[in-house]
């Protein structure tokens, strides 16, 4: 997706503000049918729908239910997350992927990553623990982003292009790469380095701003090879 796709994709969709919310009181005779879910327990009832809903239901009937617990995670949400059941990767818990993301066969997502709309992950890589992939990033095959990692998003201004990380490329921990920068086939980002230029296949930077150091020779790939056991499903 372009930024005026995503533009368009958000600014258009039906905001929502869902809501979970468990009921204890005289409910039996209430009509609870226009609710999305419904759940009943042994000494409660959860409803689930859209908050807005719920509320006006909960002023309406305030002398039959005494107690209610109420679970809203977002408000006026535009994005829903993404559907990740018939996805064929490793996805852990307590990452956040919104809708409009494409997941690479045999990917590695790690807790706490968080994936924006509009990105992409190449097959075999793995987003480790704590990063944050922005807005049309572009991560190729078989790389490896390390934990507490920020590749810039760029859903405004939409004029600006994305970051694109190319294949095979290793990134340190705490890395950043700002919006435009192109990472090169094959390329390695010392731990805590700033991108800020393109970096050309094949080569390592580091220092903040990043900096070229040397290319990627044997004694590199020893230190930043890549095991394949774990992006076995």
């Amino acid at each position: 997706m372009d930024a005026y796709d995503i533009i368009k994709y958000i600014s258009e969709s039906e905001k929502q503000t869902p809501a979970r919310v468990y009921l204890k009181g005289e409910i039996e005779g209430l009509d609870l049918s226009m609710f999305k879910e419904v759940y009943r327990g042994v000494d409660h009832v959860l409803v689930i729908d859209q908050w807005t809903k719920i509320e006006i239901f909960l002023k309406m009937h305030h002398e039959n239910v005494h107690a209610a617990r109420i679970d809203i995670d977002r408000r006026n949400s535009a994005v829903p997350l993404l559907d990740i059941k018939g996805i064929n990767a490793r996805i852990e818990p307590g990452a956040i992927i919104r809708d409009k993301v494409l997941i690479g066969d045999k990917c590695v997502i790690m807790m706490g990553a968080v994936i924006n709309i509009g990105s992409e992950i190449g097959e075999g890589t793995m987003i480790d623990m704590n990063v944050v992939v922005g807005g049309r990033v572009i991560v190729g095959k078989h790389c490896h982003i390390g934990a507490g990692s920020v590749l810039a998003g760029v859903v405004e201004p939409p004029s600006a292009e994305p970051v694109r990380i190319g294949d095979n490329v290793v990134m340190g921990a705490n890395a950043v790469v700002l919006e435009g920068v192109q990472v090169g086939e094959g390329a390695v980002v010392a731990a805590g380095a700033v991108v800020t230029q393109n970096v050309e296949p094949y080569t390592v930077v580091a220092g903040v701003p990043a900096r070229v150091i040397k290319k990627v020779d044997d004694k590199t790939k020893s230190k930043t090879e890549l095991v394949e056991a774990l992006r076995n499903l």
